[in-house]
């Protein structure tokens, strides 16, 4: 009976302890779902804005 106590009470432990684990991740999550969309807003909004070129860094501007 005491075996399974202490069975009972290593598993009650372990179920707490993931569950803070999965809280924490839930909300690491969160940030970066929240942090992605307003990346892709900062970015569409970049293209709307922009006038069609872009110059890549290696990349030589036509006038030369």
């Amino acid at each position: 009976m005491q075996h399974l106590e202490e069975q009972i009470a290593h598993l009650t432990r372990s179920v707490e302890e993931m569950s803070d684990v999965i809280a924490r991740q839930q909300q690491e999550i969160d940030t970066l779902t929240r942090r992605v969309a307003m990346l892709m807003q900062r970015e569409a909004t970049r293209e709307q804005d922009s006038t069609g070129g872009a110059v890549f860094g290696d990349e030589r501007p036509p006038h030369y």
